[in-house]
C-alpha cells in the first residue's frame, strides 16, 4: 500500500453534515481490484473512495461478484457532485453511472437515504496519529 493510500477521509456534505466518518482512499490497482470483495460486512460509518485520474463511465463501472452483501454506490464528478447512485446487489455482473464520474463511494446502503443526485460532497483527510496513521 502506498503512502497516499494509507489514509482515510471523512465524507461530508457541503453544509458540514458527516456522511461517513471513515472513508478509505483507494487509488492503486490492487485496492480497486480487491474493493470490498469477500468481506463479511461493512461497519455503518465506513466505506471506500475509489479515485480515478479522469471522468469516465467505463472506468468507474463496478461488479458485485464475490460480494456477500448489498452496498450503496455513489458516483461523483471531478468537482464532487453526485451524478448517480444505486443499491448494488451481490453477484450482479455490472453497474455503471448514468453520467461520467471521477470518483465513487462504496458504503452501507443507508447512505442512499442521505444523498441525492446533485449534492456536492467533500472529502477531508483524517489526521494521522503518532502511531503511523489510520489503519
Amino acid at each position: 500500500m502506498t503512502r497516499q493510500e494509507s489514509h482515510y477521509c471523512t465524507l461530508r456534505k457541503e453544509d458540514g453534515t458527516v456522511l461517513l466518518a471513515r472513508l478509505r482512499w483507494c487509488e492503486s490497482y490492487w485496492c480497486k481490484f480487491k474493493g470490498l470483495m469477500l468481506r463479511k460486512h461493512l461497519p455503518e460509518d465506513e466505506g471506500l473512495l475509489f479515485v480515478y485520474k479522469r471522468e469516465s463511465k467505463l472506468d468507474t463501472s463496478i461488479h458485485m461478484l464475490f460480494m456477500n452483501f448489498a452496498i450503496a454506490t455513489i458516483w461523483l464528478d471531478a468537482s464532487g457532485v453526485v451524478v448517480d447512485k444505486v443499491l448494488a446487489k451481490p453477484w450482479r455482473l455490472a453497474y455503471a453511472p448514468a453520467r461520467p464520474a471521477q470518483y465513487f463511494v462504496e458504503a452501507p446502503p443507508s447512505l442512499l437515504d442521505r444523498v441525492i443526485i446533485g449534492d456536492r460532497l467533500v472529502f477531508e483527510k483524517v489526521v494521522e496519529d503518532l502511531c503511523g496513521g489510520a489503519s
